[in-house]
């Protein structure tokens, strides 16, 4: 049995795809306005947190 061992790439033999130009959402944002929005979500956190409201 382990004579017959088939040595594939590393990406698994070919079954791995990735498609650059699908666009399966409706919702897109850059990369920066998703981190802009965490950063205001963690500040009003905050601000409440410390506010007791």
């Amino acid at each position: 049995m382990a004579d017959n061992k088939i040595n594939l790439p590393s990406s698994g033999g070919g079954i791995l795809r990735y498609f650059e130009d699908v666009k399966s959402t409706k919702l897109e944002m850059k990369p920066m306005i998703v981190l802009i929005i965490i950063i205001a979500v963690v500040v009003i956190e905050l601000y409440l947190y410390k506010f007791g409201l």
